[in-house]
């Protein structure tokens, strides 16, 4: 469980006991639906990380939306989109180990995450990691629902393959950006868990052992 979920949870099931004690208990209900709906929100399950060298895992849980070649800054790639929805896991995992070398914050709108202009126009945090000899972009970005993106690393950091780095809070998408010459062993339509579907396979170039997926908490 996140962090958030206890805050959130816990003041739900407080205000909860509040209005049963001072009117009935069915006025209650809403506040334990709402508590509920927060602390399955916020769960942070553990996942079984693929070992596969070049292996480029889900940083999200969701339904992938699209897989398609893009022009990023001049660079032809391949860009997976995953929609997670409010019932998905929203604790977002970096797709491959490597040392996190750019990190951009950008302010935009708050668009349906699965229209096609959200990946440019929403507010979204654009993440570059450098691993295995080879360069994986991905993004989080809001949706219609998300108002905060939390992202738990900073340029130069170290990561496994599917540590915990962020969240984003209710409905959201994240993006994966790689080269072109990636074996994509996804299609729009298939169900992803983060931190454990592998979405490509890149080809190693350098062999870089990736270091253990550390402790995260949202902050």
């Amino acid at each position: 469980m996140v962090r958030d979920g206890y805050f959130y949870g816990v003041g739900c099931l407080l205000a909860a006991g509040v209005i049963a004690w001072l009117a009935a208990w069915p006025y209650a209900i809403p506040a334990l639906l709402l508590a509920a709906f927060l602390l399955q929100f916020f769960r942070d399950p553990e996942r079984q990380i693929p070992a596969d060298a070049g292996a480029v895992v889900s940083p999200g849980d969701g339904k992938v939306t699209d897989v398609s070649a893009v022009d990023a800054g001049g660079i032809a790639r391949t860009r997976i989109s995953i929609f997670l929805s409010v019932f998905d896991v929203h604790v977002n995992r970096s797709p491959i180990g490597g040392v996190i070398r750019d990190v951009r914050y950008q302010r935009g709108k708050f668009l349906n995450a699965m229209g096609a202009n959200s990946a440019e126009e929403n507010e979204q945090n654009i993440v570059t990691v450098e691993g295995e000899g080879r360069t994986v972009i991905f993004k989080q970005i809001a949706g219609l629902l998300a108002r905060r993106i939390v992202f738990d690393r900073k340029v130069g950091d170290t990561v496994a393959r599917g540590e915990r780095i962020g969240l984003i809070k209710f409905g959201s998408r994240v993006d994966v950006l790689l080269d072109r010459d990636a074996a994509i062993q996804v299609k729009p339509g298939d169900r992803v868990k983060g931190g454990a579907s592998i979405l490509a396979l890149l080809p190693v170039t350098q062999t870089v052992e990736a270091p253990l997926a550390g402790h995260w908490e949202a902050r």
